[in-house]
């Protein structure tokens, strides 16, 4: 558990420990009641165990539902009130790479849990992102922003996570591109399943991204936004950002469909390509067949067998009739 006090009006910030969790509750419970004017309290929290979290559940105000919700991740991104506490769920997203180039990445996710009160801001992590790290980096850079309070850390956290969604939309296109290229080349690798993986990649993306789009909007709206009016703009900023890395997913959805469409008719023709192959060869073979068979069967009265030039004329017109076969079906493109 970490603690840190942050002044609004210079963006001084006071590290107050990393504390033991025995300890832990009490510290940060009495430096968030000695908080002086213009003072508000950042505490971090990963994966917390319950008794973590209910240290400070009553003297932060929380609500034993959205407690749950801390710690017991997999939530779908929302935003709930609690009187005046804001419960804001969000989900971290990261593309991981696999080491050959031959193989698309994986969508990992995990869970960040933001909680505002009028002089507090809570985060509960699940999972190894950490954008509250980033988040509170972010703020030391730019300490103005923290004028606007509780706010901005939330603005900073969401600001971190939709920025790790676009950064995985890029990779995600990435693979795309590759996966395309090797549809539409020469060889005739099969990459059905390759597609279908990132596909399910791509729909997990979706599940992280759209329940939150909503949630943005509704930050950056003047009408219902609760926040300063100063922060309106970034929020709005975020919003934008988010709205274009879902329209983006939506399309790399979309271009996974065409690239499957595109591959399983190119199968089509691969497995056409191989029946023509297939019957060209049979009917090149059926005439020395025939013949071969013809005067296999050992009847003692056949006409042409007692021809000295019986044996050559018949290799000669199985030869013949192949060769016009062949040259027919490579002229019509099926060998």
């Amino acid at each position: 558990m970490e603690c840190v006090i942050y002044r609004e009006e210079d963006g001084t910030a006071r590290q107050v420990g990393r504390e033991r969790p025995g300890e832990a509750g009490r510290t940060v419970l009495k430096h968030l009641r000695d908080l002086g004017e213009g003072e508000f309290g950042w505490v971090r929290l990963d994966s917390p165990t319950e008794r973590e979290v209910a240290e400070l559940t009553t003297e932060l105000g929380l609500h034993p539902l959205a407690v749950e919700d801390a710690v017991h991740a997999r939530q779908r991104p929302k935003h709930e009130r609690y009187g005046d506490v804001h419960a804001v769920a969000l989900r971290t997203l990261w593309y991981v790479e696999k080491e050959s180039d031959a193989e698309t990445g994986e969508v990992e996710t995990g869970e960040v849990m933001v909680f505002l009160g009028p002089r507090f801001v809570m985060t509960v992590r699940h999972g190894p992102a950490d954008p509250a790290a980033e988040a509170a980096r972010r703020l030391a850079s730019d300490p103005a922003t923290l004028r606007f309070g509780p706010a901005s850390v939330l603005h900073a956290v969401l600001d971190v996570v939709v920025d790790a969604y676009g950064d995985a939309a890029g990779r995600v296109r990435t693979d795309l591109t590759r996966l395309e290229r090797c549809v539409f080349s020469p060889s005739r690798d099969d990459l059905t399943e390759e597609i279908y993986s990132l596909k399910r990649e791509v729909l997990e993306f979706r599940d992280a991204i759209r329940p939150l789009v909503p949630v943005a909007r509704e930050f950056a709206a003047e009408t219902r936004s609760r926040w300063p009016q100063g922060a309106l703009p970034y929020f709005r900023d975020v919003a934008d950002h988010l709205h274009r890395t879902d329209t983006e997913v939506r399309s790399l959805d979309e271009l996974l469909n065409s690239a499957l469409d595109a591959h399983l008719a190119r199968v089509g023709t691969w497995q056409n390509d191989d029946m023509r192959r297939i019957s060209a060869w049979a009917a090149i073979l059926a005439i020395p067949t025939m013949v071969a068979g013809l005067y296999g069967m050992n009847f003692e009265h056949m006409p042409e067998l007692e021809w000295g030039f019986g044996y050559p004329l018949a290799v000669a017109v199985m030869a013949a009739a192949a060769g016009f076969l062949y040259r027919a079906f490579r002229r019509n493109g099926w060998l």
